[in-house]
């Protein structure tokens, strides 16, 4: 399914203040308008992103988005509404199945809304990025006292992206256009009658409004900024079982012999582990699955593989790059490297180009060379938070 990214960028941003719109003020030395495009245009299921922007701002467009590959920017409204009614039409050739809308002004929205977003799409016309209200709502009076407190049952504060198929949300909005002014677009797609799914969005996902909104975009990037790890993992399995295939990085290889070890004896999955838990400087594949261990009696090694990942993320850190070296005569690996690397990917939800599959001999020599055995070697890139 096609997806384009809408990004409106026209407000003249009146609350927050200053001469040079918020979605052109630096954050971290970048605007905070090209923070959110670099998302959705390195995201595997987005294609491109389109800026709508104020025509008086051509000029800080060009500066902040210098060296990306965008469509033509196109100019919005007076009202917010107009912008993004202006901007689908703009779609019109390209025709998108989805499109999803999302404001200039928030730079931290991440990969995991955007596919949960589209994901939804599949079961309905629409769909937004929201958080439950947590806090008491409270209704104030005369005075700013209070008149009331408000049921918080079922309220959910949107956010963006809105994502909808693109045909449906053209017309709703052709069909509100003149119209009463709406503060979002899932009102629009209200207002003709599509059903519109709440999705969980991220308290991180907020929009910079105010000077102590940037203070505090200023303060996350600054901590997300962290450091660099690299781990590396090596492991040798023996052949000889009696089997048709091996396992290897996920994937059955026919051969004519399987690899020996106690659990499904994935050489690359093992090395793989290794390399994570090493960047982690927490042991190695025994540590957490030993081998005396019947419990891990020929276990998918996936199930360790994703154990390694889940200590990444309990720190609060990702997985940035992983690259596997199968060393062997036999089985050719190079006609499954991709589906290995899709598998690797899906493991771990990491998209296919961040796991580099490789694959070499070593010229006849030792036991590879003999075909006693394969061995692996990794090498694991690993991204945790500062301090």
């Amino acid at each position: 399914m096609r997806c384009i990214a809408l990004v409106v960028a026209a407000g003249r941003g009146h609350r927050f203040g200053g001469e040079i719109p918020k979605q052109y003020l630096k954050l971290g030395g970048v605007a905070v308008l090209r923070h959110c495009l670099e998302r959705f245009i390195n995201h595997n299921r987005v294609g491109t992103a389109c800026v709508v922007i104020h025509p008086d701002d051509r000029a800080l467009y060009d500066e902040a988005v210098a060296g990306l590959d965008l469509p033509a920017p196109v100019h919005g409204g007076a009202r917010r509404q107009d912008s993004v009614r202006l901007g689908l039409e703009s779609l019109a050739e390209r025709a998108p199945d989805h499109v999803l809308i999302h404001d200039a002004a928030r730079p931290f929205i991440d990969d995991a809304t955007i596919a949960r977003t589209l994901d939804a799409l599949a079961a309905s016309p629409g769909a937004i990025a929201a958080v439950p209200v947590a806090d008491t709502i409270k209704r104030a009076g005369p005075g700013d006292a209070i008149a009331g407190t408000v049921d918080r049952t079922g309220l959910w504060r949107a956010q963006t992206p809105q994502g909808f198929r693109y045909a449906d949300i053209l017309a709703a909005h052709r069909a509100a256009a003149g119209g009463a002014e709406m503060t979002d677009d899932a009102a629009v797609a209200e207002q003709a009658g599509l059903a519109v799914a709440l999705v969980r969005g991220s308290e991180d996902n907020f929009k910079v409004t105010t000077m102590d909104d940037l203070a505090r975009a200023e303060r996350m990037l600054a901590a997300s900024a962290g450091e660099t790890r690299v781990g590396t993992g090596f492991d040798v399995h023996r052949l000889g079982k009696p089997q048709d295939h091996v396992i290897l990085c996920g994937v059955r290889v026919p051969h004519d012999s399987g690899l020996i070890g106690h659990s499904d004896a994935d050489v690359g999955l093992h090395a793989l582990t290794d390399a994570i838990l090493g960047a982690l400087g927490i042991g190695d594949i025994g540590s957490f699955f030993p081998p005396s261990d019947d419990r891990w009696k020929g276990a998918d090694s996936a199930l360790f593989l994703r154990h390694a990942a889940d200590q990444v993320r309990a720190r609060g850190g990702r997985i940035v790059h992983l690259d596997v070296t199968l060393i062997c005569e036999r089985p050719k690996v190079g006609p499954h490297r991709q589906a290995m690397s899709k598998r690797i990917g899906d493991i771990l939800g990491l998209d296919p180009s961040r796991v580099s599959v490789k694959a070499t001999t070593t010229e006849e020599l030792g036991f590879t060379g003999r075909r006693e055995g394969i061995a692996a070697q990794a090498v694991a890139t690993i991204r945790l938070p500062g301090g």
